[in-house]
């Protein structure tokens, strides 16, 4: 698989922090983060709960602008949510009242898409995320797997540079979250979007990135930056891909 990184940074962060006011009280979460992502990388951060990593996704997502240092894509800083910048969460937050197609297109409806190309734009991802037998179906109709690829494919349809997703497989069955981790980067591979997942699963972490962020936790800071640098298709029964995996456990043991 080969990706071109010979773009400017998609994203830039420059000295990042976050603090919340507790009864009076000033409460870091955030403290110190820089980071550089290429068009087309794969990141995953990992954590501890509570190490702001759900925190530094809202904040690049542009939810909420109430921060320290600079956060900038293509290097333009960036003023609140952008069509440039999509999200999927745990829950897919599909709306129950609207087909799998309508659900989509809501991903277009802050846009001058004329009908013909939103129409063959979420065919085209519909396709690309194996639902196209399920346009007119509701979300109560599909497993959760299926759910969360309809949420992909929401966050994809205005094409943004960069996806973002916030424990996407969490919530699902161990086979179902492996058999999403294998479509996810079948998708990154199609689209060739800068991607950052954040996982609890180290496993799941290793076997997406090019890299993984450790966080550590009071205030939340970068511990260490893991270059994952073995070959794609990985194998999960592969030593030194459990050595990385134990690498990185022991880390956050630590």
């Amino acid at each position: 698989m080969s990706t071109d990184f010979s773009s400017p940074s998609a994203l830039s962060l420059r000295a990042v922090g976050k603090t919340y006011v507790v009864e009076g009280q000033a409460l870091p979460v955030l403290s110190d983060i820089d980071l550089d992502l290429r068009r087309g990388d794969f990141l995953s951060i990992v954590g501890a709960s509570g190490c702001g990593k759900s925190t530094l996704l809202r904040l690049i997502v542009g939810l909420d602008d109430h921060f320290d240092g600079e956060i900038r894509v293509d290097g333009q800083a960036i003023t609140g949510p952008g069509i440039e910048r999509g999200i999927v969460f745990q829950d897919h937050r599909l709306f129950p009242w609207l087909t799998v197609e309508a659900n989509v297109g809501l991903g277009l409806d802050s846009l001058d898409v004329p009908a013909a190309e939103r129409a063959e734009r979420i065919k085209a991802l519909l396709e690309l995320v194996g639902l196209s037998g399920f346009a007119n179906a509701y979300p109560q109709q599909l497993s959760g797997g299926m759910a969360q690829r309809a949420a992909i494919a929401r966050a994809l349809v205005s094409e943004p540079e960069i996806l973002l997703m916030d424990e996407p497989f969490g919530a699902l069955d161990s086979l179902t979250r492996v058999y999403l981790q294998e479509e996810l980067l079948r998708i990154w591979e199609a689209r060739k979007v800068t991607v950052i997942v954040v996982t609890h699963d180290v496993e799941e972490a290793v076997f997406l990135s090019d890299t993984v962020l450790v966080m550590e936790p009071r205030p939340g800071r970068i511990s260490r930056t893991v270059p994952v640098e073995l070959p794609r298709p990985r194998h999960r029964a592969d030593p030194a891909f459990a050595a990385l995996r134990q690498s990185i456990l022991q880390q956050l043991r630590r």
